[in-house]
C-alpha cells in the first residue's frame, strides 16, 4: 500500500524531482519503476546515500508523488528521515546531492 506525499520522511527540492522525471522519460525506466532511495555502509565511515531505480520490494515503504514513486526499504527510514536530496548541475560537478541535518557533510552521487 502506499503512502501519500505528505508522509514522506525526506524532501526532493523542484531540481531533483525534475531530474527525474527527465531521467525515467530520456532512459526509458520501465513502468512499474520507482527513485529508490537508501544507504549503504556503515562502520567508522558513516553513512553514504544512493538513488537509483529500482522495483519496489517487500521490505520497501512506498511513496506517492504522483510522477512517480519513492521506494524506501524500511530499515533504511530511520538513516534518511530529514535528508535532503537535490540536483546540482554546474561547471565543475552534475548528480545528486544529499544534505542530512545530522551529518557534517554532504554526500554526491
Amino acid at each position: 500500500m502506499s503512502k501519500t506525499a505528505a508522509e514522506l520522511p525526506i524532501k526532493i527540492s523542484e531540481r531533483a524531482r525534475e531530474e527525474v522525471q527527465a531521467i525515467m522519460s530520456v532512459k526509458s525506466i520501465p513502468k512499474g519503476y520507482g527513485l529508490r532511495i537508501g544507504v549503504r555502509g556503515g562502520g567508522c565511515s558513516g553513512v553514504s546515500f544512493i538513488v537509483g531505480f529500482d522495483k519496489p520490494k517487500e521490505k520497501d515503504d512506498i511513496y506517492d508523488l504522483g510522477d512517480f514513486q519513492v521506494l524506501i526499504e524500511k530499515r533504511h527510514t530511520l538513516y534518511v528521515v530529514g535528508l535532503l536530496v537535490d540536483f546540482v548541475d554546474t561547471a565543475t560537478e552534475r548528480g545528486f546531492s544529499f544534505q542530512h541535518p545530522d551529518l557534517e557533510n554532504s554526500d554526491r552521487k
